[in-house]
């Protein structure tokens, strides 16, 4: 039996040049190795343009549309052929009315936003007012005791008056009548209880930090604030 040491030296293996193609293996053209490649790296590059990679799924890459988030006021608004018709935008008036309570300058806002024209708009909020089906005092009353239900005070009144699109020298007129009546004093004191409640057992400087910082998120005046906080947290050492 022969050794296979003496068979290796009988039978040489010959190893391939670098670059010689091994026996068996079909030839190739000395440039479509370049060539092949380089379908593969554009074929990738496409890929990637009109993929995302998300953990092992590809999802398809969504460009924005136009008109979408983000699109001017304008573009928002509805394009409609009755813009000019009064009996249009009535309804439309009514059917927000009846929905919610809302000031003339919302209303005239949200009819606005629905395509119709100003002077529609203008004269349809006249006669609604006359009617008596649209009120700002007395939406301007409502939403005062609202805002004294939440405790705020003339500043914070004033500034949810004017978010809702009401008058401000109308705003102004009804928070003063409120504010001779006492009712921003009352609401006052009564968020100083509650604050007081709610920090009982801490220390006086903190009880009135916490107590001005409530006031001024609500919109009180300063110098009532020192006045609820010497009344309800007389343990405390320093002013406010």
């Amino acid at each position: 039996m022969i050794s296979a040491e003496d068979f290796l030296k009988s039978n040489p293996i010959r190893l391939p040049e670098t670059g010689e193609p091994e026996p068996g293996a079909p030839a190739q053209d000395g440039d479509g190795d370049s060539s092949d490649q380089g379908n593969r790296i554009d074929s990738q590059e496409r890929g990637r343009t009109r993929f995302k990679r998300k953990g092992r799924r590809a999802y398809p890459v969504h460009q924005p549309k136009a008109g979408g988030f983000g699109a001017s006021d304008m573009a928002a608004k509805e394009v409609r052929p009755d813009a000019d018709s009064v009996d249009a935008c009535r309804e439309a008036a009514l059917t927000l009315l009846d929905a919610s309570a809302r000031s003339s300058g919302t209303l005239a806002q949200r009819l606005s936003n629905k395509g119709f024209t100003g002077p529609t708009i203008e004269q349809v909020i006249t006669r609604l007012t006359q009617l008596g089906l649209l009120d700002d005092r007395r939406y301007a009353q409502d939403l005062l005791r609202s805002c004294l239900h939440r405790t705020m005070g003339e500043r914070g009144a004033l500034n949810e008056m004017t978010r809702k699109g009401l008058d401000r020298s109308l705003s102004e007129d009804v928070i003063a009548r409120a504010a001779e009546e006492g009712l921003f004093v009352d609401s006052a004191y009564e968020l100083g209880r509650k604050v007081a409640k709610r920090t009982e057992g801490l220390a006086p400087d903190v009880r009135r930090r916490r107590l001005w910082g409530a006031g001024s998120r609500k919109g009180h005046n300063p110098s009532l604030l020192i006045q609820v906080a010497n009344d309800l947290l007389a343990d405390s050492d320093t002013d406010v």
